[in-house]
């Protein structure tokens, strides 16, 4: 299985690379695991929905220009389908099974995704209702792909 993870912005933080950086290891030996980092766009904080509207499809223009013609692409948006562990795994394996070994996942920036990309998306996956930092997600994401590998 080919795995990318498709995101907007850097990991400022040392500690948030460092668990990206373990779980990265972790995986190398149950699939092809790549981090694609897309710049974010520069945005000052009061922003109008119309100039949000904008930052977010420049990013996605960037996201919909990485994703792999032959991807099944599952998009990390608040308004997705919650799915447990065990789903999330079943989905994959079932993919897999089916002959798509190539996953992207994408992880937008702090405003989330433009309408465009997640029309691209094959899944809209949700996390929680609850908003996390996007760069923590990379590390949740990780986590629960580790995770998946342990269940199969």
């Amino acid at each position: 299985m080919n795995i990318r993870i498709i995101a907007v912005g850097r990991i400022k933080e040392k500690y948030l690379q460092q668990g990206i950086d373990i779980y990265l290891n972790r995986l190398r030996s149950f699939c092809n695991v790549e981090i694609v980092e897309l710049p974010d766009e520069k945005a000052p904080e009061n922003l109008s929905p119309a100039q949000e509207e904008i930052v977010k499809a420049r990013e996605g223009q960037g996201i919909r220009n990485t994703i792999r013609q032959n991807s099944y692409v599952i998009a990390l948006a608040i308004e997705g389908q919650a799915l447990s562990s065990k789903a999330l795994a079943e989905k994959l394996w079932d993919l897999k099974f089916n002959g798509r070994e190539n996953i992207d996942f994408v992880i937008g920036g702090s405003l989330g995704l433009d309408k465009e990309t997640l029309n691209r998306a094959n899944l809209l996956l949700s996390f929680s209702k609850m908003t996390f930092p996007h760069q923590l997600m990379r590390l949740i994401l990780l986590e629960q792909i580790h995770h998946i590998f342990q269940i199969k």
